[in-house]
């Protein structure tokens, strides 16, 4: 991480601590960021704030030191009470999992120890949000991609969501561990559910590769298989779902 990174982020936990005092137990980075594994000037930087109680003046308090970093380009901060991390570990288990996993506490205690995640629903919010994003690019792609630079940018912003959910879908498939970093992620995904791994290479060259011409038909027939491979990973749980019942 940069020196500027750091700087901005030692400023924003200043603000933070200012703001929410007592009351703020725990600033987390996580995702790619965390790890290392992250494009300059394309990916975010995703922070979790932590804090003791959460009532409306405390939101409006925030307001501040959050608008601030929004004004560098990057998303709010999501916001828990350490109670509300440890009740919601079952129903948001894709986020937590990916927080567990990736994540470096720059401020405070670790929230994430004595939290025990459930994956009893993990299946059905993985089936959920990859129906989700299948269904945003197909409509992305008939109300707007009209060019290739603009079907090459609906790609690009969608592929880091894709990505992050290969890992819970190897879970699903008995991994218990999966990689954080894309490739290693991807190179496994392609193993053990069949995926294209060349189509992930070549959208994530393409993400690399920034503002490069592309001909229509190279990125259309990259945009063809790419919807593939997320129909073949909603046909994997969606199998799991029927096994489920059989038994």
């Amino acid at each position: 991480m940069s020196a500027r990174i750091e700087n901005i982020l030692r400023a924003l936990i200043d603000d933070l601590c200012e703001t929410h005092g007592q009351n703020l137990i725990a600033v987390v980075l996580y995702g790619s960021a965390a790890v290392g594994d992250h494009i300059p000037q394309q990916s975010d930087y995703n922070l979790l704030v932590v804090l003791r109680r959460i009532t409306f003046d405390d939101l409006r308090l925030a307001q501040g030191p959050v608008r601030n970093w929004q004004r560098l380009g990057y998303s709010p901060p999501v916001y828990f009470t350490l109670d509300e991390l440890r009740e919601a570990a079952d129903v948001f288990p894709i986020e937590f999992h990916h927080m567990e996993d990736a994540r470096r506490v720059l401020y405070g205690v670790d929230p994430f120890e004595g939290v025990t995640i459930s994956d009893e629903n993990l299946r059905h919010q993985t089936e959920y949000e990859l129906r989700g994003k299948l269904l945003q690019l197909r409509r992305r792609y008939i109300s707007g991609a009209s060019s290739p630079e603009r079907l090459r940018a609906l790609m690009i912003e969608s592929l880091p969501g894709v990505i992050a959910l290969l890992a819970p879908a190897l879970m699903l498939s008995g991994e218990r561990k999966p990689p954080v970093a894309k490739r290693d992620l991807i190179a496994l995904a392609a193993e053990r559910l069949a995926l294209d791994r060349a189509v992930f290479d070549a959208l994530l060259a393409l993400r690399e590769r920034g503002a490069d011409e592309i001909d229509r038909a190279e990125v259309e027939q990259l945009f063809a298989a790419y919807l593939a491979q997320i129909e073949r990973l909603i046909d994997f749980t969606d199998r799991l779902d029927e096994s489920t019942h059989d038994g």
